[in-house]
């Protein structure tokens, strides 16, 4: 189905609203065994035969370590005022603990130092799922040891970066990582636990408190928050069955993650929602630790999630059902726009006073794109997709929701993770080959947006 910007004028943003890009070290930077650098469970994972469409690695990916400079000129020319990246832990630290590898942290001090060059300011995420392979293996999640390490790195990054990051971002996206990457096993350290992974919840959860205090502890003068992939979840029928299946998903997908670091308190019972868990794993004070209060609330959103009622044979307690009559990405995922809405209005409403400020982490949208005879890429589609996605986080900011930034997904195409180089999510067109950059039409349509020439009118679309 076919998906068009709108024709109205483009809504006017606060003049202070963060315009940003974001991106993954594993996706990006490559020089996965360079420098120093330790192995993570992602370059264990994608080593493994079967586990890559393609028998892809990000051994390379986009050759961000070495290109990074020309990278942020690029960026620079997008005309956006911040960038979130991540931090390869084992880039750092090698296994996870002492000693510091130098090269490494030299680089993302030489990479802070060059955004803020540019006039863009850096948001650092601490951890987006490349663990230290040496964690990994004395247990990784399921390791409250590892929970531990990790506010030690926090604090390293914090004394090393803190002074000039605007922004510290510890987890991202701890649902995907424990569902993909341990209960089913598509993505790294490729675990089967299946339900039984309440010591990855519980441990992911803690380490984000830890590393808050950690953070703070260092001196850290930006804002501190967690990235959460959210969505809003839709009974199929307004059936009691239904509703509830949606009310189950609601609990692990998203209050899971939210209600113990704003509310202090369990969405679930662990013991029914995670079986075959080992629950000895919390200890007096955690659920404290976890409720630090935090300044940001990053929100991630690509699509809602509808259920119904499973089957007497679903032990999860909901079924996926697909929406039908929307367009749908390359990933095939759903595009409603009105659910981002939907989700930031609904937070509002479930948290309240405590829920902080929000900032748009990630969102955008894979198609497969193709380069023209006359090199242009016309990703008509991303336009089209991140324009009515801004146009419904300004409706949920006009009823009243704070939300302070937007970070498109992704800056330039990537390794997307167990799918290679298949899904192409950037604004800049990356050929893995060659490494050649190609700025796409959305790129010069983000940068109206991002420089404030789109405010006021309809932003330009490049036929």
């Amino acid at each position: 189905m076919e998906l068009l910007p709108s024709t109205e004028p483009f809504p006017a943003f606060p003049a202070d609203f963060t315009w940003g890009t974001a991106t993954a070290a594993y996706q990006i930077e490559g020089a996965w065994d360079e420098d120093g650098k330790g192995p993570s469970t992602w370059d264990t994972f994608t080593h493994q035969p079967g586990r890559v469409t393609g028998g892809q690695t990000g051994d390379v990916a986009c050759d961000f370590y070495h290109r990074w400079e020309s990278d942020l000129d690029l960026m620079a020319h997008l005309g956006v005022n911040a960038h979130r990246f991540s931090v390869a832990w084992s880039r750092v630290l090698p296994t996870g603990l002492g000693p510091v590898n130098p090269a490494g942290i030299d680089f993302y001090d030489r990479l802070v130092d060059g955004l803020l060059a540019r006039g863009i300011a850096p948001y650092v995420t601490l951890h987006h799922w490349d663990l230290p392979q040496a964690l990994e293996d004395e247990g990784g999640w399921t390791n409250r040891a590892t929970a531990e390490a990790f506010a030690e790195y926090a604090a390293l990054m914090g004394e090393r970066l803190g002074d000039r990051v605007i922004g510290w971002i510890t987890l991202n996206e701890p649902f995907v990582l424990t569902s993909f990457g341990h209960s089913f096993g598509v993505h790294a350290p490729g675990r089967t636990m299946f339900l039984g992974v309440w010591a990855v919840v519980h441990h992911l959860l803690l380490a984000h408190g830890l590393a808050v205090r950690a953070l703070r502890d260092a001196g850290v003068r930006g804002t501190v928050g967690i990235t959460q992939n959210l969505s809003p979840v839709w009974p199929l029928t307004d059936s009691a069955a239904d509703r509830a299946a949606a009310e189950k998903l609601d609990s692990i997908y998203n209050r899971q993650w939210l209600d113990p670091i704003l509310l202090g308190r369990q969405p679930v019972d662990p013991e029914a929602t995670y079986p075959g868990s080992d629950f000895s794993v919390v200890r007096p004070g955690d659920a404290e630790i976890i409720a630090t209060p935090i300044d940001i609330l990053g929100v991630n959103f690509y699509n809602p999630q509808q259920v119904k009622a499973p089957g007497a044979d679903n032990p999860m307690g909901f079924e996926l059902v697909p929406i039908e009559g929307v367009p749908r990405t390359g990933f095939d995922w759903p595009v409603v726009p009105q659910a981002l809405t939907d989700l930031l209005v609904g937070l509002k409403e479930r948290y309240g006073d405590v829920l902080p400020p929000i900032y748009i982490t990630e969102n955008g949208t894979s198609i497969p794109d193709t380069i023209d005879a006359d090199g242009r890429i016309r990703d008509i589609f991303r336009i089209a997709y991140v324009d009515r996605h801004l146009r419904g986080l300004h409706d949920a900011m006009q009823a009243g929701v704070d939300v302070r930034g937007y970070f498109c997904w992704t800056f330039t195409d990537n390794f997307e993770w167990a799918e290679g180089f298949d899904q192409r999510f950037g604004l800049v067109y990356v050929d893995p080959d060659t490494q050649v950059r190609t700025p796409k039409d959305s790129f010069e349509w983000f940068r109206q947006i991002a420089t404030g020439s789109a405010a006021g009118r309809q932003a330009e679309v490049m036929p």
